[in-house]
């Protein structure tokens, strides 16, 4: 079983949305697992405190890395072999690729920071991957952890309905998605395009491959020069 255990003082938001539809039902049929571990439960004093001023002066509070490692030693003990990863706007961003990979595995163990941050010994000391889910700040990883453990749990096997939901998708081959249609046929003046009634498959897939490639292009010109890099070759200016 697929297991994600999170490090988080705020245990209460989880399983949060998790626990409602495609990665609610599975959490409930056993497909995956999921458990938290309060920091707090692992401080020493009687106030139970997990963060303290930083070194070197300056606002805020900085998490502290004993009590922090305690707690992912709790989450993750001798011979857990899962990615451990810390949430933060300074990480890697998340790609699908990498969702990819951590669905492929056994889980993940994700620490959640809070306040400042937390002390950077613990990356070291601890093996943390650091991750990001965009290039916005958050009151903590909690949210960036939900959103990456949904990315994770769609993709594991029997969560969705079809088998090629996870293949034709945006970021699947490289590309955004095309867009999608259903009935009604018209709306509001607004016409389903013919193609896609056509029923030439040939001809609705050539279709959705060129819209995927204009909306790469338009949208996200880092995707769709690596994607032309991969296929054919650099893109030229102006492509």
């Amino acid at each position: 079983m697929w297991r994600a255990s999170l490090v988080t003082i705020f245990p209460d938001m989880f399983p949060g949305p998790l626990g409602l539809s495609l990665a609610g039902r599975a959490l409930a049929q056993g497909a995956w697992g999921l458990e938290t571990v309060d920091p707090r439960a692992h401080a020493t004093d009687r106030h139970r405190s997990v963060d303290d001023t930083p070194a070197g002066g300056g606002p805020g509070m900085v998490m502290r890395v004993d009590v922090l490692a305690r707690a992912v030693d709790a989450a993750a003990p001798a011979g857990d072999t899962r990615p451990r990863l810390l949430m933060t706007p300074r990480g890697a961003p998340l790609t699908q690729q990498r969702v990819r990979e951590l669905s492929a595995g056994e889980g993940v163990v994700i620490v959640c920071g809070r306040f400042e941050g937390v002390d950077d010994r613990l990356i070291a000391a601890r093996g943390l991957e650091e991750v990001s889910v965009g290039d916005v700040v958050l009151s903590g990883g909690e949210i960036g952890a939900l959103v990456l453990l949904d990315a994770c749990v769609r993709l594991l096997p029997g969560v969705m309905g079809h088998p090629e939901s996870g293949t034709e998708e945006s970021f699947s081959a490289g590309l955004l998605e095309y867009p999608q249609y259903t009935r009604p046929q018209s709306f509001e003046g607004l016409e389903i395009p013919a193609v896609l009634t056509s029923g030439d498959h040939a001809k609705v897939a050539r279709w959705r491959r060129e819209q995927a490639e204009a909306a790469t292009r338009e949208r996200r010109p880092d995707l769709w020069a690596a994607y032309r890099a991969a296929h054919d070759g650099p893109a030229t200016k102006g492509e």
